[in-house]
Formats: structure tokens, C-alpha cells, sequence
């Protein structure tokens, strides 16, 4: 592939507690922000804590998902007295980050958040053609060897992308679990920092002119479709868990035939796919009110070009 120039990475943000009970990445922030450190090489550094209702009560919104809220129609939707919080939140945030999707952005958004299920560190994003995000990925993965380092793809176009990480002219989510929600693990806590302090070294790198190599990018999981629980039609309660030999075991390969989930009752439920997928987000518990057991992806292997910073 032909080098890439790009403009130098002038802003930086971020941010953690987009949900309010993902505590890595609150107390991460509070510590940078305790540091006062506002700066990364010749980049300045933005820390918010996203959602600080809801971090106050340690929930994962007070009234809708903060991180729903990051559409084209949410943000210029018109507030009364009665648009929830989130909703004016999300706009507060876009105008401190964005506006999304115009050239006064900032330049990276890092979101960072936890997972229930058992998926090490991921960095989810919306395109594989976004080579910052990409080459930061790569450099995340060679340097942390702790826990497996995955990409996700969510492939939405930016007006229905509803994260905070799309109000940034580039932007990922890092996600690191298991941790339970309303908690902090020393393991995961450092497994996030680790990751961030890699995202601001590349970044310090890229602004002072070092080239990056192309070449293949591996583990890139591209979002197929979501499982839901079995529910009973009366009550909509579930009845069913996870099978066993799902649970915990986020990337696996999931065959047609496979047991999926445990009926109550005892009974076994197959995936009836026709495609063999790897699950991950297994049960997760955020997104129970969602009846979402796990989510199915396709396994891809990425080219990226060389990269460089673009000199005036």
C-alpha cells in the first residue's frame, strides 16, 4: 500500500465514566487528573469524566445510556424540561469534543469502559480505514503481552454512530474485562492504563515525525449480529442461561450444533447459524435489559498502509 500522510494529533481526550459503574476508567481519570497532566509530547490532554451523575450514584445512567446518545438526530435534537440528562449531556460533550464530525474536533477521543464478560483488552471503533486508530491498535498489541489485545469493528456510518469516541475526528473505545460493575481490579485497572499510556506513546511518536511501518493487522472482529436470550412469551422473563461451554470463553469459535444456552429446564439449545462466529460481550451483565446474551462476529485480518505525519 502507498504511505499515508496525516495532520499531526493537536487534542487529545480522555474520557471515562461514560458509564457511571465502569470504575477503571473513573479512577483513571481522576488520576490523571489528580497528576494535572495536560499534556502528551506537543498534543494537549483533555480529561472528563463523561457522566458525573451517574458516577455519583454508581449506575450506569440515570436516565437513558450516555453512550446511545452520540447520533447526528440525538445531538441536534431541541432540549425542554423534559429531555432526559443524558441526552443534554451528550450534547454538553459534543460541544467540549466536537462538534462531531466537523474540523473543530478534536483530534483523538479515547472512551474507556469495562465489560462483565471475559474479553480481555478490545478497542472498538467503527472503521478499519481509519489508519490512526488502526496503527495505535497495532502498537497496543505488540506492547501489552498480559491479556489477548482484540479489535472490534461496529461498521456504522458516522451520523448513526452513537458512541462519545465518534465526536473526535478519530476515535476508539477501549474495553477491558471481567470486572464487575460498581468495582475496581488492580489487573484490570493497570491493563487499562497500560493501553492508554501505549494510545498517548504512539500518539507523542506519530507528532514528532516517526514513519510507521504497513504491513498485516490481525484479531480484527467485525460485528455480525446480536443473540438474545430465550424468553417466556407470557412473562418475557429469561429462561435460560449461557451454556457452559460459551461462558467465559469471549472469541471462541462457535459451530452450527454447538450447545449456546441451558434452558432452566434443563433442555440444551443449539446455535442453528449457518456460519461459524466467534461470540463476544458473553453475558454481559449491562446488557441484560437489552435480553442480549452475546454478540457474533467475523473473524478478519486487516492491510494497513505506512503511516506518517503530514509536515506544512
Amino acid at each position: 500500500m502507498e504511505p499515508v500522510s496525516l495532520p499531526a494529533l493537536s487534542r487529545v481526550a480522555i474520557c471515562g465514566g461514560t458509564h457511571g459503574n465502569e470504575m477503571s476508567g473513573v479512577y483513571l481519570v481522576r488520576e490523571l487528573q489528580r497528576q494535572k497532566l495536560e499534556k502528551a509530547g506537543s498534543a494537549t490532554l483533555t480529561t472528563v469524566i463523561s457522566n458525573p451523575r451517574a458516577v455519583q450514584v454508581c449506575k450506569r445512567y440515570t436516565d437513558m445510556d450516555l453512550n446511545r446518545c452520540f447520533t447526528d438526530a440525538i445531538l441536534s435534537s431541541p432540549v425542554t424540561v423534559a429531555t432526559p440528562y443524558e441526552v443534554r449531556r451528550a450534547q454538553e460533550l459534543n460541544t467540549l469534543l466536537g462538534p462531531k464530525g466537523k474540523l473543530g474536533a478534536v483530534d483523538l477521543v479515547c472512551d474507556l469502559h469495562n465489560t462483565t464478560a471475559n474479553m480481555g483488552l478490545s478497542l472498538i471503533s467503527y472503521s478499519v480505514q481509519d489508519w490512526v486508530i488502526m496503527h495505535i491498535y497495532r502498537q497496543v498489541q505488540r506492547k501489552i503481552t498480559s491479556a489477548p489485545v482484540r479489535f472490534i469493528l461496529l461498521d456504522l456510518p458516522l451520523a448513526d454512530v452513537y458512541s462519545q469516541d465518534s465526536l473526535g475526528k478519530h476515535g476508539f473505545s477501549i474495553e477491558v474485562g471481567p470486572q464487575p460493575h460498581g468495582v475496581v481490579r488492580a489487573d484490570i485497572f493497570n491493563l487499562m492504563k497500560e493501553a492508554v499510556d501505549q494510545t498517548l506513546d504512539w500518539v507523542q511518536c506519530f507528532n514528532s515525525g516517526s514513519a510507521f511501518e504497513g504491513g498485516e493487522v490481525d484479531d480484527v472482529y467485525t460485528f455480525v449480529k446480536s443473540v438474545y436470550y430465550p424468553r417466556d412469551p407470557e412473562t418475557n422473563q429469561i429462561t435460560a442461561a449461557i451454556h457452559p461451554q460459551v461462558q467465559d470463553r469471549d472469541f471462541c469459535l462457535l459451530h452450527p450444533g454447538d450447545p449456546m444456552f441451558l434452558m432452566f429446564s434443563g433442555e440444551i439449545v443449539k446455535y442453528e447459524g449457518e456460519e461459524v462466529l466467534h461470540p463476544f460481550f458473553v453475558n454481559e451483565c449491562a446488557y441484560y435489559e437489552k435480553s442480549i446474551a452475546f454478540h457474533l462476529a467475523r473473524k478478519m485480518t486487516v492491510t494497513i498502509p505506512p503511516l506518517q505525519v503530514k509536515r506544512d
